[in-house]
């Protein structure tokens, strides 16, 4: 609903059903939005003036809340709340007084949002994905279920459903069939050799596109250094280096002392990903970075590890400086999934901000669970988005 949300803010009335009468059948009252908490709100009925006994809190997008003029149109009765029946006999003129110039949703507010919940990948659709026991090389795998556009993939060969990855739709870890042969990726052929019944290929457009790259000036090269979060400990930015240059703008990145020797655990970021950084990175914005696993010089000091690497730093220039005006801020709640188990989304704060990047913190977790994410990610949802979309949250773990 981001491209929508429009003009919905304090003071904006709804028509919601009254829980304070005693009529047997579903009857209505209008209330104003008194406060905001992503997709919730809190809400007061008309008439109550600073009374805040019977607010309620309700998800916007739910079907029960309606813009003012619906159950005039729809032959539904709006009938005052008990508590504040004897305040007027003239409830008609006390609504026209009160709601002219008022704003509401749009006519087709609710409209948009069931539109919003339409995704365009389908349940039997294969894609190609990283393969997560060796992420330096990607797997088929099929889409089982679909949920707010997140999409649970059984990879082919599982036989019982179990070995699966989530995943949102315009994650950077899915690609269309054949991504991995056209840019020189390593992948694991499927041992099905014919496709399962149903089953068709995701079409290519319904991927997220990357930002086109001109590699024929200067570019990255093997064996540059560079800063990077480790895809197996996101709270961690590394000290890394160029492993490979493969086509159209994509690198794979090694985490320095820490690697296996048959490169496994490379790991492939776009030129222009926000989870890759020039040399000094850290240092400049005050972040802890992690040095390569068993380097004995401590603190350690870029400079002396280049000259004893024998290696140069990946140019600055090359790195994607921009930086949207994300309006995210120090202290935010928000539901975050846990990118080391993405099958769970959780109640989560932002603690810290680098420019684009954010400390995602999960509510009554150690620091150390905390991760980097960016402030475009598609894993960051508003408050109400997993009771929106019918998706478990996980609550706080109990300190």
């Amino acid at each position: 609903m981001g491209t929508c949300w429009g003009d919905i803010a304090e003071g904006v009335r709804v028509e919601v059903p009254n829980t304070d009468c005693s009529l047997p059948t579903k009857v209505f009252w209008i209330a104003g939005i008194v406060k905001l908490a992503g997709y919730n709100a809190l809400l007061r009925y008309e008439g109550f003036e600073n009374d805040s006994s019977l607010d309620f809190w309700c998800n916007i997008c739910g079907s029960d809340i309606h813009p003012v003029g619906w159950c005039a149109t729809s032959g539904k009765p709006l009938v005052p709340p008990r508590t504040i029946q004897h305040k007027y006999t003239n409830w008609k003129a006390f609504l026209v007084k009160r709601l002219t110039g008022a704003k509401t949703l749009p006519p087709d507010f609710s409209q948009k949002v069931s539109e919003s919940m339409q995704y365009p990948f389908k349940t039997s659709m294969r894609v190609e994905v990283v393969d997560k026991t060796h992420l330096c090389r990607t797997r088929v795998a099929v889409v089982e279920s679909v949920i707010g556009g997140r999409l649970r993939l059984v990879y082919e060969e599982s036989e019982d459903k179990t070995d699966d990855f989530w995943c949102h739709m315009y994650s950077p870890l899915i690609h269309h069939i054949g991504w991995s042969r056209s840019i020189g990726h390593r992948f694991k052929r499927s041992d099905i050799t014919k496709k399962q019944d149903g089953h068709f290929d995701a079409p290519p457009h319904l991927f997220m596109k990357v930002k086109e790259v001109d590699a024929a000036g200067e570019w990255f090269k093997e064996g540059m250094k560079l800063e990077a979060i480790d895809p197996l400990n996101l709270s961690a930015i590394c000290v890394a280096t160029i492993r490979k240059v493969l086509a159209d703008g994509y690198l794979m990145i090694g985490i320095d002392g820490s690697e296996a020797a048959d490169g496994s655990d490379w790991f492939c970021y776009h030129a222009t990903s926000p989870s890759i950084f020039p040399v000094g990175f850290c240092e400049i914005n005050m972040i802890e970075l992690t040095p390569p696993r068993g380097y004995a010089k401590l603190p350690f000091k870029w400079f002396d590890y280049l000259r004893e690497t024998d290696s140069i730093a990946a140019p600055v220039k090359l790195f994607n400086k921009e930086v949207p005006n994300h309006g995210f801020h120090v202290g935010m709640k928000l539901e975050a999934v846990d990118l080391m188990e993405p099958r769970l989304v959780c109640v989560a704060t932002v603690t810290r901000i680098i420019h684009r990047l954010l400390r995602i913190h999960f509510d009554g977790w150690e620091d150390e669970y905390d991760q980097w994410v960016d402030c475009e990610s598609p894993d960051l949802y508003p408050v109400g988005w997993c009771q929106l979309t019918g998706y478990q949250l996980q609550p706080p773990a109990p300190q």
